[in-house]
């Protein structure tokens, strides 16, 4: 069973960022309605969400510093011609396809209760400490009868300008019982975003997940959809799916302005550069279990295993940024910076 929480009033922490951030950033928490609400130099950015017909907790939505919200709003704020396939694909999460066998990925209320034991969950616990623009957070990695495999110390920090917003996902995974990641390409930093960052389709398409469920996802309107992805190597469009680049950039003009989306994989990760689970149908993920999922020529698997109490840390940032695409020598400044 999922542990009973309490919830307390709706807290308001009006905190200032510390010197080393650009804004200042607030939180506004709402215990009873499970959320964090972040905002930046006053503007609203994103809510930390947690409620129980989630699989785990999101950011969500995220919106960019002039106001455009860059996250599908299906499952739960569904908008005109938006697809409504992978409902577990909501806003910007963190978890795996493959933990000790179990699905963490894929799952969410469209698996029925005959399937559920093969899949987990991330249960939020509670918030340890919001101030000076961080955000920190205890979740559990539990399988379906309530077994805890992992515990997460889940730090965000949050950041911008006027026309940039930033992220900084830091996962602390401590293992409760012994853990082995698998290879999965279903993972492992997820971001849904809106149409606008599609590729335009002129056809139906079908995606399976890593237990051979297909999900036909229909032809669309493709009006105002123009997203194209280039990662540190060079490639662009499709080519970056399975490729492994220190970063990966997002282009998409929303309602006249062009925002880039970029997601910067820490050197401290294990498997470091990541490999792209980037689609055009809209998921932007980085994988750094993916392995031979990805690219059957590896001597090795990209398997990671800890005992109980031993621990690994997996970092991104996340940079959304409007008024002008970035170029690809500022996305590589961006990386330099997150990762010297």
């Amino acid at each position: 069973m999922r542990r009973l929480l309490l919830f307390l009033p709706v807290l308001a922490l009006a905190l200032s960022c510390s010197a080393g951030n650009k804004a200042d950033v607030a939180f506004t928490r709402d215990d009873s309605a499970r959320k964090v609400d972040i905002t930046v130099d006053g503007k609203f950015f994103t809510s930390l969400i947690y409620p129980e017909d989630l699989e785990k907790p999101v950011l969500w939505p995220i919106v960019s510093a002039s106001g455009k919200e860059i996250t599908r709003g299906f499952p739960r704020a569904p908008r005109a011609f938006e697809s409504t396939d992978h409902p577990h694909q909501t806003g910007l999460w963190f978890n795996f396809g493959n933990v000790n066998g179990l699905d963490f990925w894929n799952n969410s209320y469209a698996i029925p209760a005959e399937r559920k034991a093969s899949y987990g969950s991330v249960v939020f616990d509670r918030i340890v400490s919001a101030k000076d623009g961080r955000l920190v957070t205890l979740s559990n990695w539990v399988d379906n009868d309530g077994k805890v495999l992992m515990t997460e110390e889940t730090t965000f920090v949050f950041d911008g300008d006027s026309d940039e917003r930033s992220i900084v996902r830091i996962a602390k995974l401590t293992a409760v019982a012994p853990v082995v990641f698998g290879e999965s390409k279903e993972g492992m930093l997820g971001l849904r975003v809106d149409r606008a960052f599609q590729k335009p389709s002129d056809k139906p398409e079908r995606y399976t997940d890593a237990n051979g469920i297909v999900t036909e996802v229909a032809t669309v309107n493709n009006d105002g959809v123009c997203g194209e992805y280039v990662n540190s190597l060079g490639d662009r469009g499709d080519n970056v799916w399975s490729k492994r680049a220190e970063w990966t950039m997002l282009n998409g003009t929303k309602e006249g302005d062009d925002i880039s989306i970029l997601i910067i994989d820490s050197k401290g990760n294990p498997n470091f550069p990541a490999w792209s689970h980037a689609r055009g149908y809209g998921l932007f993920a980085v994988n750094n279990m993916g392995g031979r999922e990805f690219d059957r020529s590896l001597p090795q698997p990209a398997e990671y295993r800890l005992q109980p109490g031993e621990t690994v840390t997996f970092s991104y940032k996340v940079i959304i940024k409007d008024n002008g695409f970035l170029t690809s020598e500022q996305a590589a400044a961006f990386a330099k910076d997150f990762n010297k």
